[in-house]
């Protein structure tokens, strides 16, 4: 029987990883997806759309289509598919591996501002400026609602979910960005501050460096950190080594 991986996707690394394991030979590869971006990218092998219904649903599957392995290829922030991952492997005794990107790390004129939560970043705007830019997704942004006096210009692959904060303007954008385009952006709309989370990888970088640049303060959203047990390759090489074995 062919073996079965399961990749939890919604990443360009879980795109890579699914055309890397769909070319192998008697490879069977399945690629699901939480269905929150309505035009996700071409994928290769098996897709599925929608949650599973927590651990103990996730566990269930795994058991009927007789996966194999199970490789976390999610955002860095999906916290809960992550925990849900993890228990449902070791429920089931399917080996599992997160595939996580290196984060960002700050330079030398960097003037970053780690923080463990979006309430902690808005928190700290009013300090920091007046005219925000917010790179954060287009979930969770209730946090910054009740920031009336701030003016925010928030980009998201798609519709940002309500509540917003009464005085923002939403660009829709998909990732990568050049730095000059970056810094052609921040000096348009007169930007204090930029507001990220620390997702790591090229694709969104470019903001990093242009805020630099600009001498720009920067609201880094830290990482969750992994459930207890769970180990993680930086980057798709990192998971055909592990799926090949000792």
């Amino acid at each position: 029987m062919s073996p079965h991986v399961l990749i939890l996707g919604g990443t360009a690394e879980a795109r890579r990883l699914a055309a890397a394991l769909a070319a192998r030979p008697g490879v069977r590869v399945t690629t699901s997806l939480a269905g929150r971006v309505t035009r996700p990218g071409a994928l290769e092998g098996d897709v599925r759309i929608g949650g599973f219904g927590g651990a103990g649903g996730l566990a269930a599957w795994l058991r009927a289509e007789r996966v194999d392995a199970l490789v976390d290829a999610t955002h860095p922030f999906a916290e809960r598919i992550t925990a849900n991952a993890a228990r449902a492997a070791a429920d089931t005794g399917v080996p599992a591996v997160v595939l996580r990107r290196p984060g960002w790390r700050p330079g030398d004129r960097d003037r970053w501002h780690p923080v463990p939560s979006l309430s902690a970043a808005a928190g700290l705007l009013p300090d920091l400026g007046r005219r925000v830019f917010l790179t954060t997704g287009r979930l969770g942004l209730a946090a910054f609602a009740r920031l009336t006096e701030l003016h925010f210009v928030v980009r998201s692959v798609e519709a940002p979910e309500p509540p917003l904060p009464p005085d923002t303007r939403v660009l829709l954008a998909r990732g990568p960005f050049t730095v000059p385009d970056e810094k052609a952006l921040l000096r348009e709309h007169r930007i204090d501050v930029l507001v990220t989370k620390d997702s790591g990888g090229g694709a969104t970088s470019a903001k990093l460096t242009a805020a630099r640049d600009l001498a720009l303060p920067v609201v880094v959203v830290r990482r969750p950190p992994l459930p207890e047990g769970v180990s993680a390759v930086p980057d798709v090489p990192g998971v055909l080594e592990w799926l090949s074995g000792p």
